[in-house]
């Protein structure tokens, strides 16, 4: 499948948007997560949870999925393919791994984070996970741009075979 170039590019524009929203709300999280942590007043660190609560799982969980689909659909309808650089499938193991990460360790905890920030009960509630997964994410999502940019590691095992099988179909077409 060979994507037109007016359609590649309206899937690259989703794909960059997608990507940026999804950087963008890891960001967001970070600070809610943060003012959730740092701030003195109480209020401040109830809105900050009850926002972190409900707010979160959804968009990102929606811009991360449409991310994966754009990118799937561009690896199939252009040269680059899903897995015939590595480059492109350490992008789709990044993306993957962090869509199953906000399903299942961010999203079951998101209802108590939104309870403690209604009630804010005077006993302890771990609120420290919440700072690591902003920085995994980013530092992933940071990461597959860079792979983008550079497109480092050239072809995987399989993209060679696959370079190796059209060349060799191409000189028994000219073979007489």
């Amino acid at each position: 499948m060979n994507l037109r170039p007016a359609h590649r590019k309206l899937w690259l524009v989703l794909h960059i948007v997608s990507a940026g929203a999804w950087i963008g709300i890891d960001v967001l999280v970070a600070v809610l997560a943060g003012t959730g942590l740092l701030a003195d007043d109480p209020g401040t660190r109830s809105l900050a949870y009850r926002a972190l609560g409900t707010f979160v799982v959804c968009p990102m969980l929606s811009s991360g999925l449409v991310c994966l689909g754009t990118g799937v659909l561009l690896g199939l309808g252009t040269r680059w393919g899903l897995i015939r650089y590595w480059w492109v499938a350490v992008k789709l193991g990044i993306n993957v791994l962090l869509c199953t990460l906000i399903i299942v360790l961010l999203r079951p905890g998101m209802p108590a984070v939104r309870a403690y920030g209604e009630t804010m009960p005077p006993t302890a509630f771990d609120t420290s996970s919440l700072v690591m997964p902003p920085i995994v994410s980013l530092t992933l999502l940071s990461l597959a741009t860079v792979l983008s940019v550079y497109k480092p590691w050239g072809r995987t095992r399989r993209g060679a075979a696959q370079v190796a099988r059209q060349a060799t179909a191409r000189s028994a077409v000219r073979t007489p």
